[in-house]
């Protein structure tokens, strides 16, 4: 049924509500840009509207989504499994490929149990929000954790601090300085004092400059002061651990923390997210997180291929080595040609503009040679801080990166940053 058009009453409401106003001012000051269409799938290089850019802005570094085999196994899930459940976790079950996959990241994490969300910003809302509740079943069933007080890098993740904005301020939600184990110790050890419910959450890598949490430090003084620690490690699960790889000392620390919360868009390349933890926490997560309950499941086939792509990585260590060593001289010869990087040799690789205005220009030229990449300005990082995010994808060539790293030459010295 086609409904009736009635007399367009738009303009008025959105100006009552600002919205015209705001749009038109982001638009003038270059805040806003129209959301992009892909007409081809997303890889080493991205087609928007039948032009193709080099693409240096997709979080799906390996580029998995495109492999012959890992399509072939996503649609044979599809037909074993079909392609939705039909409902919640709760109301309609899951298949048995989120089992598995569950199982999965459960022997990985060294936790006694997994939920997997539909995406990781889910997971962090759900788990705040099972973490603060009041809820009674009964008279004689129910659970109170609205006392619950939450410590959180400053830099922490949108969703974690959306997920928490229903706590006070100052009373039970607290920040404490970008990776400075020194001034958790100095909360922690305040408000021990007067709380028994006290969560501290970090990342393990972060995503705009591309650093790496002191876990071993920041565990320590959650375990000191009784605190549960959630590592939020959507942008380091399946990249780091390892002994021949960066940082393997930091992130064999992750099993010390209570809960541990991975997406599978990353080097999964796939969709959804999941955190692991005690079984009776995690287990009344179904019901308490409210993201679990109130929306549909991972699709089975996405599932099935997750655990698929999880068995290749351990199987394969070569795919992820061979990508983090290719990024490694990347960064360096960046380096060497004296361009300001993010301090951490990560797999992320941020090129600081610091203008935002400039940082708006080099984006937009990037785009006008054909090179895609992510930047990111205020208030997404501090006033004078903006940046290019390099995002490197295994199947860009030699010749790919090099087009990417003389443009930036260009644009160097034609904005002096």
């Amino acid at each position: 049924m086609v409904m009736k058009q009635q007399p367009d009453q738009s303009s008025s409401l959105q100006d009552i509500w600002g919205f015209s106003c705001f749009l038109e001012t982001l638009c003038k000051d270059g805040f806003y840009h129209e959301v992009t269409t892909t007409t081809k799938p997303v890889g080493p290089t991205v087609t928007y509207h039948d032009k193709e850019y080099i693409n240096f802005a997709s979080i799906n570094v390996l580029n998995t989504h495109q492999e012959p085999d890992v399509m072939k196994h996503f649609l044979q899930a599809a037909k074993q499994y079909g392609l939705v459940t039909g409902g919640s976790r709760v109301t309609q079950g899951v298949s048995s490929a989120h089992k598995e996959m569950e199982e999965e990241l459960t022997r990985i994490t060294g936790k006694e149990r997994s939920i997997s969300f539909a995406s990781g910003l889910l997971a962090n809302i759900g788990f705040i929000n099972a973490m603060t509740c009041k809820f009674d079943f009964s008279s004689t069933c129910g659970i109170n954790n609205s006392d619950a007080v939450f410590v959180l890098d400053r830099d922490c993740h949108w969703s974690l601090w959306k997920a928490a904005s229903h706590l006070e301020f100052g009373k039970q939600l607290f920040p404490f300085r970008h990776n400075d184990p020194k001034h958790l110790e100095i909360l922690l050890k305040r408000l021990s004092k007067t709380h028994k419910k006290i969560v501290v959450v970090f990342e393990s890598i972060y995503s705009a400059d591309g650093s790496i949490a002191p876990m071993k430090e920041l565990l320590d003084a959650c375990e000191k002061y009784g605190a549960i620690s959630y590592v939020d490690n959507a942008n380091g699960f399946m990249f780091y651990g390892p002994e021949q790889r960066l940082f393997s000392e930091e992130f064999k620390q992750m099993n010390r923390a209570t809960f541990v919360m991975v997406s599978f868009s990353k080097a999964v390349g796939m969709e959804g997210g999941a955190i692991s933890g005690p079984k009776d926490m995690i287990t009344m997560f179904e019901l308490l997180s409210g993201t679990s309950l109130f929306t549909a499941a991972i699709q089975p086939p996405t599932a099935s291929t997750i655990t698929y792509i999880l068995h290749k990585l351990e199987k394969h260590p070569e795919i992820m080595d061979q990508y983090l060593e290719r990024s490694l001289k990347l960064r360096q010869v960046l380096e060497e040609k004296h361009f300001r990087l993010n301090d951490t040799p990560s797999y992320i690789i941020s090129v600081i503009i610091g203008n935002d205005k400039k940082a708006v220009k080099v984006y937009e030229a990037c785009l006008e040679n054909n090179i895609m990449v992510g930047m990111f300005r205020y208030p997404a990082v501090k006033p004078g801080h903006a940046l290019i995010r390099i995002m490197m994808n295994a199947g860009q060539t030699d010749e790919q990166l090099q087009c990417l790293i003389a443009f930036l030459e260009k644009m160097k010295d034609t904005y002096k940053f």
